[in-house]
């Protein structure tokens, strides 16, 4: 499975490409961040970022798409730039059919470090050591873009399984009503 991890933001988005399986070393196929000035109109803005996650997209072709889940923050300036870039996120995969994963930001740190409550440094050491990189990537918004790819990487299948014992449960449900 081939995913495309991005933690959404206005300023720096992060972006990941992870390949591999549940249970086998993962691969990174790369990293970066699509940064827009912080001067510039909102609109601009949104279409600095789609244009750098597409060309994420064309150069890695991902299976999946994997998103941080935007969450209530003191801040309500900061969200609201962090829910825009994850809808553009969402646009993009939506726009080429490909499936999206929301994941919070407390699920990717468990997932990664084993703690919901890990810091940025322990997932950046987690990241770079479950990807056998030389170094964390830098900044924190790239690795956390890998951590959530990771994250569905790891979570997808127990997901897949949820998701057809309820579908089965329905279907079962309404064959004895």
């Amino acid at each position: 499975m081939r995913v495309l991890g991005v933690d959404p933001g206005l300023t720096r988005c992060g972006i990941g490409v992870v390949e591999g399986v549940a249970g086998r070393p993962l691969t990174m196929l790369g990293v970066g961040v699509v940064r827009t000035p912080a001067d510039a109109e909102i609109g601009d803005r949104l279409v600095l970022v789609e244009r750098g996650i597409e060309e994420w997209l064309d150069t890695h072709r991902p299976e999946m798409v994997a998103v941080e889940r935007v969450f209530s923050q003191h801040n309500v300036r900061t969200v609201m730039g962090t829910a825009q870039a994850s809808a553009v996120a969402m646009l993009c995969a939506a726009r080429r059919g490909l499936p999206v994963a929301l994941h919070t930001p407390s699920e990717v740190k468990a997932a990664v470090t084993g703690s919901g409550r890990a810091d940025k440094a322990q997932v950046g050491a987690m990241v770079t050591r479950l990807l056998r990189l030389d170094a964390p990537p830098k900044p924190a918004d790239a690795a956390d873009a890998l951590a959530l790819a990771i994250c569905h990487i790891w979570r997808a299948p127990a997901q897949n399984r949820l998701q057809r014992a309820v579908a089965a449960h329905h279907a079962t449900k309404g064959r004895t009503a």
